[in-house]
């Protein structure tokens, strides 16, 4: 495999993932839920419904910028989800809710990808100067540190994906359970759902190509 092929591959993943997720949200946004009910009260019900009392619901900027803070136990939804009353609205509030649901069960992935957090943050910066750095002044081992970081940041994407797939599987089951949708409706969450689901299979397979990449870089200067 070239090196351009990896960079044409990894761009087309990226724009496609994007792409998909934007239309299934852009589509699911303009059909209005029968129940007419808000993101906010959506996010309410599941919560009271789940016993999680202490989980507070707040408004944020932003599009799709939407988050469950296991720190402050605090669903965080953009102001589109939390206002308004569309299946997109009711898809990303019950999903956001499914991580809270997670949090207090004590979720096994959700835990592993907390814990891994500092670590990647430390690994996205030094990877970089680490792999720049080796391949300016010719330091193997350098390079490798970089390849290693890399692969970090590899395996957080990789966990991240049953966390992400079991909120989605979860926000549907409550929805459903909770009659918060009919069944036509509930077929047009799920591929919201889904297509949220995916952008995090894309964002593994980016990271897989970016450690692929940096392999045929390295042996390309050997």
């Amino acid at each position: 495999m070239s090196y351009s092929l990896v960079l044409i591959i990894t761009l087309i993943i990226t724009l496609g993932s994007q792409a998909y997720i934007n239309s299934s949200y852009k589509k699911t946004r303009k059909i209005k839920s029968k129940n007419n009910m808000s993101g906010y009260e959506v996010a309410k019900k599941i919560l009271k419904e789940n016993d999680l009392k202490d989980v507070k619901v707040e408004c944020i900027s932003g599009t799709l910028s939407d988050h469950y803070d296991p720190r402050t136990k605090t669903v965080r939804l953009s102001t589109d989800i939390y206002e308004g009353t569309s299946l997109a609205s009711i898809s990303v509030a019950s999903h956001e809710c499914g991580h809270a649901v997670q949090d207090k069960n004590g979720y096994l992935f959700l835990r592993i990808r907390r814990s891994l957090i500092p670590i990647v943050n430390i690994a996205s910066t030094a990877g970089y100067f680490a792999i720049a750095g080796g391949f300016l002044f010719q330091i193997v081992n350098l390079i490798w540190l970089g390849i290693i970081f890399e692969l970090v940041i590899l395996g957080f994407q990789l966990v991240t994906l049953p966390v992400e797939f079991n909120a989605s599987s979860r926000a549907l089951k409550q929805i459903k359970e909770l009659k918060i949708v009919d069944e036509k409706e509930y077929g047009n969450c799920r591929e919201m759902l889904t297509a949220a689901a995916l952008t995090y299979v894309a964002s593994a397979a980016v990271a897989l190509i970016e450690v692929l990449r940096l392999i045929l870089m390295f042996r390309n200067r050997e």
